[in-house]
Order: structure tokens, then C-alpha cells, then sequence
């Protein structure tokens, strides 16, 4: 097991590369700690958490909500936790953004880390302190940036992963090469989705790499006044869709990615937009959708990045170089237009 310490802003993180579970004990007390999860993981690895304090929630993006953060400070209480508790989310994405959400508030703030067991949280949503809850359509609307104390990363656990949910966790792994690693973007396209489900070390590297990636950004801004809105690229679309049209984060974040790249096209002169279209498609992922534009827009008006009538908007100088570029609605509108009418 690989340990590095990463400052991130006033808080210091402590990261484990090549972890195992058997190890959790040397990183968090058992005794003091309780252990979120959801019943899908449980149900795998349950056996594994024996000792262990547990608190298992029903599994989907639907219980992200306030609601399920009361429940579980309901049985924090009963469980006598108190400000010397770790709280570990153990799952994908919603259980870490809730359990990172849930640690932030609970006493004012306690001991908080992950074990993300997706490709998604490995690569993405588990790093960098983002934690929150969905309200109605508006996904990660309450929220707090917090880091966690340690990010535990035990790949073995994704030998469990449904095929889709590893295609979900390389939509933002392109993602991450588009906007930053030109080389990791050309490995990518060599590759295939078997070549790494079969090959363990091809993905604990990429685990590895893609998580120190998503880091150095955050280092250098931690609270997205710059360059972290880079790691949007692909998100202004995809939140969007993904509430409204029952598609994964993975599938909404790909037809974001390929919306972005022609709109790359059409205003910064991009080059590259069919690479990128050919690259999400080989890994199984869609691309193009049509969508109801109204629905969208009104969506698009409560986005976070929203100033006023105008979007930050990620876009692509070329792969591997992502910039920030601000829209006015109106542009993004007809812009999405122009593109549906050409499918």
C-alpha cells in the first residue's frame, strides 16, 4: 500500500494507492469509526465490514436528498458518534458526496474519508472535497467544499462493477485527457474497455494518474474560481440531461463532452471534435441525443456557473488543453440547435 500526504487548500489528505480493505484498521480506529454505505456494496462486501459500525442506505442518485442526510444523522446520534468519530463513505459517488456533506455538518464538522468503489468515484467524484445533495432537478444545488481526511483506493473492489458502471467511470477519465493529458487521450484510443477491465495494473495506474490529476488541479483551486471549472468540461450539458432523462452521470457527462467539442469547433476553430466523438463512442458511451431544448435551457439558467444571462462554458483549444470561455444563453441555445438539426 502506496501512502502520499496532498495539501489541498488548509486541510492535508492522505492518499492510498494499492489498498485492500483487510487494512482499513490501520487507517481509521474501528472502535470510533462508522462505515456509509449502500445495500449493493453491502451486499458484496458486507463479510469484509465485520466489527465494523455500518449504516446502509437503499443505492440511486434519487437519495441524494436532505432527506437521507437526516436519516443517517438520526442514526449517527443513536449510534453515540461523536465529534472523535470517522465517517467513512464507503460506495460510488452519491454515498461519498452525501457521507462528505453528512461529516461536514454532524458536530460541526468530524473526521471524514472515502473508499470509492466505482471507476467514477476512483477517477472523479471522491476527490477534491465536493460534497452534496441534489434538490429537485438541480443536482449538487446544497453543498460544502470539505476535504477528506484519507482516500482509500482498493481497485480490487471493482471486480464486482456492472459493465456499465465502468463505462461511466471513463467518461470522465476522456474527460480528464481532453482537458489536460493529450497522452493519456492517445493510451485511451489504443485501448479498449476490455484491455483494462482484464488488465489490473492497466487500471490501478489509471486509477492512479487519474486521481493525482484531478488533485493537482483542485491544489491550485480549491474553491473553482479558475482553472478548476475546467474539470466542468462536459457538465454543463450533462447536469442538464442526467436528472431529466434517466441517464447515468457517465452517459449525460459523454454527450456533454461531444455538444462541447463541436461547440469547440464552431467558436475556437477545434480541429479534433470526430476524435473525441470516436473515443467516447469506443469506450460504449453515447454521444449524440436530442433533447428537448426549452427543458434544458430552463435548467441551464440554474446552473452554478451561471453569471447573469451568460455561462462558463469548457471548451478545447486542442486535446489535452481545455480553456474557460463565457456564453450568453441565447448562443449556447443556437448553438445546440444548429447541431441537432445536422443528426
Amino acid at each position: 500500500m502506496e501512502k502520499k500526504k496532498i495539501r489541498i487548500g488548509q486541510s492535508t489528505v492522505e492518499y492510498y494507492f494499492g489498498a485492500s480493505l483487510s487494512r482499513l484498521k490501520d487507517v481509521a480506529d474501528k472502535a470510533h469509526s462508522v462505515i456509509l454505505t449502500d445495500e449493493h456494496i453491502y451486499q458484496h462486501y458486507g463479510n469484509k465490514l465485520k466489527g465494523w459500525k455500518t449504516i446502509v442506505l437503499k443505492p440511486g442518485e434519487e437519495y441524494k436528498v436532505q432527506q437521507t442526510a437526516d436519516a443517517v444523522i438520526d442514526e449517527l446520534i443513536a449510534l453515540e458518534a461523536d465529534r472523535k468519530t470517522t465517517l467513512i463513505g464507503m460506495g460510488g459517488g452519491v454515498i461519498t458526496d452525501l457521507a462528505g456533506y453528512i461529516g461536514s455538518v454532524y458536530m460541526r464538522g468530524i473526521r471524514t474519508g472515502f473508499i470509492p468503489t466505482s471507476l467514477l468515484a476512483m477517477v472523479d467524484a471522491s476527490i477534491g472535497g465536493k460534497n452534496g445533495i441534489d434538490v429537485g432537478v438541480y443536482k449538487n444545488m446544497v453543498g460544502i467544499i470539505r476535504q477528506p481526511a484519507f482516500l482509500f483506493f482498493d481497485t480490487s473492489l471493482l471486480a464486482t462493477l456492472p459493465d456499465m458502471e465502468w463505462r461511466n467511470g471513463f467518461a470522465e477519465i476522456i474527460k480528464h485527457g481532453c482537458i489536460k493529458d493529450a497522452a493519456m487521450f492517445r493510451e485511451l484510443a489504443a485501448r479498449d474497455l476490455g484491455y483494462y477491465q482484464k488488465n489490473k495494473k492497466a487500471v490501478a495506474e489509471l486509477v492512479k494518474r487519474n486521481a493525482l490529476l484531478k488533485t493537482k488541479v483542485v491544489q491550485q483551486d480549491e474553491t473553482e474560481q479558475g482553472d478548476r471549472k475546467l474539470l466542468n468540461f462536459g457538465h454543463t450539458l450533462a447536469h442538464a440531461l442526467e436528472n431529466q432523462y434517466e441517464l447515468t452521470h457517465g452517459q449525460a457527462v459523454a454527450i456533454g463532452i461531444t455538444y462541447a467539442a463541436h461547440i469547440s469547433a464552431s467558436l475556437l476553430g477545434f480541429r479534433q471534435a470526430e476524435k473525441v466523438v470516436e473515443l467516447i463512442d469506443r469506450y460504449g458511451l453515447p454521444t449524440y441525443a436530442q433533447f428537448d431544448k426549452e427543458k434544458v435551457l430552463s435548467v441551464l439558467k440554474h446552473d452554478k456557473k451561471r453569471e447573469r444571462d451568460h455561462l462558463h462554458y469548457i471548451l478545447l483549444q486542442r486535446i489535452g488543453k481545455g480553456v474557460i470561455h463565457t456564453l450568453p444563453l441565447k448562443e449556447i441555445e443556437q448553438i445546440f440547435e444548429r447541431i441537432n438539426q445536422g443528426l
